[in-house]
């Protein structure tokens, strides 16, 4: 029989789904990647069909092995990350999703956030959660299926509904769906719920009464770090274990390798995710970041800060689908870098509303600045420059937080649009401080393959695996720090204009 070579590591994204394949040196050997449908009922509203989600991974999940030609004996374990948030229904007994998926960046439960502000809960989720009140998360989802999915009430009093992140509809449905299949969440997608205490590490009773969320409805909590099943709802996977699950944030955190407390990445995909290790320390923001699970191990969670950017790359892709100002996302670099400077635009995406360190639901987008010089040109540049606007805005939250004492001496990136190289410099420029990109940038699903390995024995330690993150180039900042503080006033009055 052949030994073990390789961990797979299924990552499933916004936009798509992507299966990578890692040797022992953790280096991917094959890589597949396929995209899938975004439904937007109308304006606010974003759904993905969970078939199709499950569809997809599948698709490339096997994609990779055929591409490398390799058979699941061969394969030590599965780790697998997930878009967050995102809340799936479905009936157990079936196997069938009772609705479409409602995404991470949906708004349609914005006013049951603000029934609860209203009413005085911010804090009591604030301090059992470490989360803001806000529709980004799966708990009032979960209670919009409730009241609006006609058969969820019926299926909820009779054990049989199911309501569970990207992560718990994927095993279930590796592991045999409606024939048996496991219904697991890790700690790390527990804690994006708005309905589980990440102190005591429980689903919470007060805040399940308040949503109105059955428990019998919710998965089962484990570690990120396994083994926890093994597959047999997939032919050319059975039996190989399903050892590392984590939100695709806090995987793209260790696979990163951002280890120690003060440390921190962030991640450029649809949205952008600033993430720091704070060890075994819960930190309570004071500027409206987030305090979350960054992963599990032996029932002992540690923690991170975490700012969430909503719109990142995704405003390249209004560029293109939007506005028409490109055919493909590769294109917007050298749109943006064929003027010097935007002229004096800003644009703010707030598409659905501003995340960290803001949270306004009712924020709307808004382009700035513009005169009759005003090219396609220069609106390039200006959403390139957004994004890094926004995620200097969470690093100054994290050191406001951290009152000064973390020492963040770089950033480490990771995502598709950390290999443009010009967002990559304006990101140094605001920050002041260099800005590190490893050789491999499949960081999510590196980090959800090395939990796999190391609970599996494929990997020894993560000593050994912090020998294998290399650098590919360090982006040194550009400009002086008043030159810095400079752009970043500007940014700010275009926020205020974007919250009236």
């Amino acid at each position: 029989m052949p030994s073990h070579e390789y961990v797979l590591a299924l990552d499933q994204g916004t936009t798509s789904s992507r299966a990578v394949l890692f040797d022992m040196m953790a280096q991917p050997v094959a890589v597949a990647q396929q995209g899938y449908e975004q439904i937007y009922p109308q304006p606010g509203l974003v759904e993905h069909d969970p078939n199709t989600i499950w569809q997809s991974q599948r698709d490339v999940a096997l994609q990779v092995l055929e591409d490398a030609d390799v058979s699941a004996e061969r394969i030590a374990a599965i780790g697998l990350a997930n878009q967050r948030e995102t809340a799936v229904a479905w009936d157990r007994t079936t196997g069938t999703p009772i609705c479409n998926a409602i995404v991470w960046q949906d708004r349609r439960t914005a006013e049951h956030i603000d029934r609860l502000n209203e009413e005085g809960y911010s804090e009591l989720i604030r301090q059992k959660t470490g989360l803001v009140p806000d529709a980004y998360f799966s708990a009032t989802k979960f209670a919009w299926m409730m009241d609006h999915v006609d058969n969820a009430r019926r299926l909820a009093a009779e054990n049989k509904l199911c309501l569970g992140n990207v992560d718990a509809w994927l095993i279930y449905n590796l592991t045999g769906g409606a024939d048996g299949g496991h219904f697991i969440t890790d700690a790390t997608n527990a804690s994006r719920t708005m309905l589980y205490d990440i102190d005591r590490g429980q689903w919470d009773g007060e805040l399940l009464e308040l949503f109105g969320i059955p428990r019998g409805a919710l998965p089962e909590v484990v570690d990120s770090f396994g083994p926890h099943c093994e597959v047999s709802g997939l032919d050319e996977l059975k039996g190989v274990t399903i050892s590392g699950i984590a939100g695709d944030q806090q995987a793209a955190l260790f696979g990163q390798m951002c280890t120690q407390p003060g440390m921190v990445k962030n991640t450029y995909g649809t949205g952008c995710f600033m993430l720091m290790n704070t060890g075994n320390q819960r930190i309570d923001s004071k500027g409206s970041l987030l305090s979350t699970v960054a992963l599990q191990l032996g029932g002992q969670p540690e923690y991170a800060l975490e700012g969430g950017v909503f719109i990142g790359g995704a405003v390249v892709q209004w560029l293109r689908d939007g506005l028409g100002f490109i055919e493909t996302s590769e294109e917007v670099e050298a749109l943006a870098t064929s003027v010097s400077d935007t002229g004096g635009v800003h644009l703010v995406p707030a598409f659905a509303g501003l995340g960290a360190p803001y949270w306004d639901q009712e924020a709307r987008g808004l382009i700035s600045g513009l005169t009759r010089g005003t090219t396609k040109a220069h609106l390039a540049r200006a959403a390139l420059e957004s994004i890094a606007y926004q995620c200097a805005d969470l690093l100054e939250a994290m050191r406001r937080d951290t009152n000064g004492e973390a020492d963040i001496d770089e950033l480490r990136v990771d995502g598709g649009a950390s290999t443009n190289d010009t967002l990559m410099q304006m990101q140094a420029d605001v920050l002041q401080i260099p800005v590190v990109r490893p050789t491999v940038t499949e960081t999510t699903a590196l980090g959800a393959a090395y939990m796999a390995g190391l609970s599996t024995g494929f990997w020894r330690d993560i000593d050994g695996l912090e020998a294998n993150w290399m650098i590919d180039r360090t982006f040194e900042p550009g400009i002086s720090p008043d030159q810095a503080a400079e752009q970043m006033a500007g940014w700010r009055k275009a926020i205020e204009r974007a919250r009236l």
